[in-house]
């Protein structure tokens, strides 16, 4: 079964190297990696042309955004299954593909997925919030449920099926594209109880008070655009949900000492 992981990014030097050897360095050998610059201005492009020989695809030119950027690796990619790892992202060990790519063969099912945790970005070591997602229902998305992208694993023909990113969204296509997937289209998924990608806090949707309350619109939205009514308060609980991930502690020094190495 082979594998494409697709990362984008601009002006990411800092912590792009991290991402592409997390997953150069996985123990699955059928992977096609794609990595989508947009135009970087910094030393990013650099950074990945070190790494050129290991590296299926590389594009650096400007986009309209993360989820343009994301729709033309997707465009690219030859895998069976498709992973999406940001540029400041890195799996937590070498076994995490294999993991993914086990239960796909074992449950046979049309998209996989896991845990993630947030860590201070300048200190990989200092967790700030612990992701665990859980085992999928349909009426999860009801309560506020989503799970991280970055460690959702999804076949190609599911997006073959129900289409890419909707670039119409500037920090939700995500959200938007797990729920059509999920709960619109009743794609068959299984949750592994695993950590899978560590994700440095500061993300874009978490970044400023105004870009949480534009992706809380945001997340309204991705239920119209899909003709689809969610509960009277699905759009309230859906970022507390989130209060319960900052009093998990796991420790994960131990699962990190393969990153610290590589």
């Amino acid at each position: 079964m082979k594998v494409s992981i697709i990362t984008v990014v601009y002006n990411g030097e800092d912590y792009i190297e991290s991402a592409i050897k997390s997953v150069l360095g996985q123990d699955y050998s059928n992977l096609e990696y794609i990595i989508v610059d947009g135009g970087s201005t910094d030393g990013t492009l650099g950074i990945i042309r070190k790494f050129e020989s290991k590296i299926a695809k590389i594009i650096s030119e400007p986009d309209n955004g993360i989820y343009d950027a994301m729709n033309k690796g997707l465009k690219l990619a030859n895998g069976e299954v498709i992973g999406v790892l940001n540029s400041d992202d890195f799996y937590v060990d070498c076994y995490a593909i294999s993991c993914i790519v086990e239960t796909f063969l074992t449950k046979k099912v049309e998209s996989v997925y896991g845990d993630l945790v947030y860590v201070k970005a300048d200190q990989i070591n200092k967790v700030r919030r612990y992701w665990k997602a859980g085992e999928y229902s349909r009426n999860s998305f009801l309560y506020g449920w989503m799970p991280p992208h970055p460690t959702f694993f999804v076949k190609k023909e599911v997006y073959q099926r129900v289409g890419f990113f909707n670039t119409l969204l500037r920090s939700a296509a995500d959200y938007e594209f797990m729920l059509r997937v999920l709960y619109k289209e009743n794609t068959s998924t299984f949750y592994v109880d695993r950590l899978i990608t560590v994700m440095r806090d500061g993300g874009t949707s978490n970044m400023s008070l105004k870009n949480r309350i534009r992706g809380n619109k945001e997340d309204q939205l991705a239920w119209k655009l899909n003709g689809i009514t969610p509960l009277f308060f699905t759009r309230y609980i859906k970022p507390l949900r989130k209060i319960w991930q900052y009093f998990a502690k796991p420790n994960i020094h131990k699962a990190l000492d393969w990153y610290n190495q590589n």
